[in-house]
């Protein structure tokens, strides 16, 4: 596997020399670049292929919430910051980990493990994706159901299991939410709840509380709401 390109976003510069302490010590990272400034990160992120960010929260210009939501899930986040009440938000956000200052090595390398396998488990499956499929575990050691993502109609979390909801069944299979929304296409999938991914071609209908898909009604919770209206909008008449 190719090595990660990371950036570090922070207004502290003790707090840039101890990541790229930990860094260097990493060989399947690679520092790219560091800054003070939440704009000019998503400058970068948008010109420069990176694979992840090490973004403080607390942020002169912008915050790191708000350049997390900005960056749209295309890049991998790892919060570091010393404000302990932003770490549920930022797990709404999709990020890989949060790192409450001051963190050792042992929690940073735990924290880019999971970024590093995230890598490897993707590049094993976009030759599927880009057929339009999926090989979902079920039962059993080597069982195995293929899953067209164009059936996919919504898809529901069961604590450590997921029901993906097709049109005639549903197929359970032992993962999180968070873990597949990384494969799938996100012109394609909206998360809408914590507990609830929705394709947007099988929407029937929606209003401001739920989503209507397969006669179903489904919650819209608040920190998704804001990002699936949008999706909505760019898709109105």
């Amino acid at each position: 596997m190719e090595k990660l390109k990371c950036i570090i976003v922070d207004d502290e510069p003790p707090a840039i020399r101890l990541l790229e302490k930990y860094l260097a010590k990493v060989t399947f990272l690679e520092l790219v670049g560091t800054t003070s400034s939440a704009l000019e990160a998503l400058s970068i992120a948008e010109t420069t292929a990176i694979d992840l960010i090490f973004l403080d929260i607390q942020m002169p210009d912008i915050t790191g919430i708000q350049l997390s939501k900005l960056l749209k899930g295309r890049v991998k986040i790892i919060f570091t910051t010393a404000y302990p009440q932003f770490a549920l938000e930022s797990y709404g956000l999709n990020a890989v980990d949060y790192l409450l200052k001051p963190f050792e090595f042992e929690r940073f390398y735990e924290a880019v493990l999971k970024v590093k396998d995230m890598k490897g488990k993707t590049e094993d499956i976009i030759p599927a994706l880009a057929e339009g499929y999926l090989f979902v575990k079920t039962n059993g050691k080597n069982n195995f159901e293929k899953v067209f993502l164009k059936e996919i109609i919504y898809i529901e979390s069961l604590k450590n299991y997921l029901a993906i909801h097709l049109r005639h069944k549903q197929i359970i299979t032992y993962s999180t939410l968070k873990h597949l929304y990384e494969y799938l296409p996100t012109k394609d999938f909206i998360q809408i709840h914590r507990s609830y991914l929705v394709a947007l071609q099988h929407i029937e209908k929606t209003d401001s509380l739920a989503v209507f898909v397969n006669n179903t009604d489904l919650p819209i919770g608040e920190t998704y709401k804001s990002a699936f209206f949008k999706a909505i909008e760019q898709r109105k008449f």
